[in-house]
């Protein structure tokens, strides 16, 4: 019969305890290893979060503003060529006239009766010469009287057409339709040549005029459309038909004009107007005006992230801007915009993006 080997409980305690020792000192090897962990399970934890919206450019048609004068089309002072008293005033202050019409006729006391003599003097002397011409045929005068009497003639023909033309400058007449905005004369004055009577004005077309700044007067070409904005709100649509060629020497501005439609012929000749001129269209970005920054050199511009989320600054132009949006250029054709966080990042970070609308926590 076989003996079992007993063990006191002494001797399984002191094995116990140097296996615990020995696991106590070299671990689970299983856990360890001898690479690094992955590097996805940390990266991106600490990159700051921006907010990204994606921007693609848009035709706009950008607008310049300017503020402007209307001025009649045509504006003309009426003064009388010759001396004389008024006898006739077929058209009254403030009426609507059509060219050829007769403003104002004067009179001067003799000149029917130059008018009557100088007639007289020219049938005299036709007759001289015919008289002259037949006896030359027969040669019975000699050639220098013959060219007297056509020396006669032609002077009696210059008379009589100076008179005539001094006769046509008595009446003033209109050089085109418009309004005969003043006339301050009545029937009896009597006037001076050259002397300011009144004033004809063309306000079916009226003229806006304006000064452009420099650095806009390049994209200015005739034609472009304009519209004038008056005080009450009304619009009046033309087209610009001037642009200077040089600078104001002080102001450095360009002078403009446009004409414009007044087909209502409303009184606003000489009033103040906003102009807004349409440029050329042009693809831009619209965005809001807060997405607008300045960089260390003082250009505008906005940030916006590359392809590998790298922060990028990058300078725009701005063409029109309200308090609600602006159109820039400059940008690529689609571009993610940084809409929140920018003002913690720099040019050249590397940022975890957020599009604006998810719902995920923003840092």
């Amino acid at each position: 019969m076989r003996h079992r080997l007993a063990l006191s409980p002494a001797l399984v305690a002191l094995i116990l305890g140097i296996a615990l020792l020995v696991w106590l000192a070299f671990g689970d090897m299983q856990g360890f290893s001898d690479t690094a962990p992955p590097a996805d399970d940390q990266a991106g934890k600490d990159l700051p979060r921006v907010e990204i919206t994606l921007s693609r450019a848009e035709i706009h048609v950008p607008h310049l503003t300017l503020q402007g004068q209307l001025e009649p089309r045509r504006d003309i002072t009426l003064r009388p060529s010759l001396s004389g008293t008024v006898i006739r005033l077929p058209q009254p202050q403030g009426t609507r006239v059509e060219p050829g019409d007769v403003l104002v006729e004067l009179e001067q006391e003799d000149l029917e009766a130059q008018l009557a003599r100088a007639e007289a003097e020219l049938k005299l002397r036709e007759a001289e010469l015919e008289a002259g011409q037949r006896l030359r045929n027969r040669e019975l005068i000699a050639g220098n009287e013959l060219l007297r009497l056509q020396s006669t003639l032609a002077t009696a023909r210059a008379e009589l057409a100076s008179l005539r033309e001094q006769q046509a400058n008595l009446r003033i007449i209109a050089p085109f339709a418009g309004t005969l905005d003043r006339l301050d004369v009545d029937k009896g004055d009597y006037l001076q040549a050259g002397e300011d009577i009144g004033r004809l004005i063309e306000i079916d077309q009226l003229t806006a005029e304006a000064w452009a700044p420099q650095r806009r007067a390049l994209v200015l070409q005739e034609g472009l459309p304009v519209t004038a904005t008056l005080l009450d709100g009304s619009k009046l649509h033309g087209e610009l038909s001037y642009i200077a060629s040089g600078a104001d020497a002080a102001t450095r501005s360009y002078a403009l004009e446009a004409d414009i439609a007044n087909p209502e012929r409303r009184r606003i000749a000489g009033a103040s107007a906003t102009l807004e001129i349409a440029l050329p269209e042009r693809q831009a970005h619209r965005l809001s005006p807060a997405r607008l920054v300045l960089d260390d050199q003082g250009r505008l511009g906005i940030k916006h992230l590359t392809a590998d989320n790298t922060v990028e600054f990058t300078p725009v132009e701005l063409l029109t801007a309200d308090a609600t949006q602006a159109w820039v250029t400059g940008l690529p054709d689609e571009v993610r915009l940084i809409t929140l966080g920018g003002g913690f990042v720099d040019d050249g970070d590397v940022v975890i993006p957020i599009p604006a609308d998810t719902e995920e926590e923003r840092s």
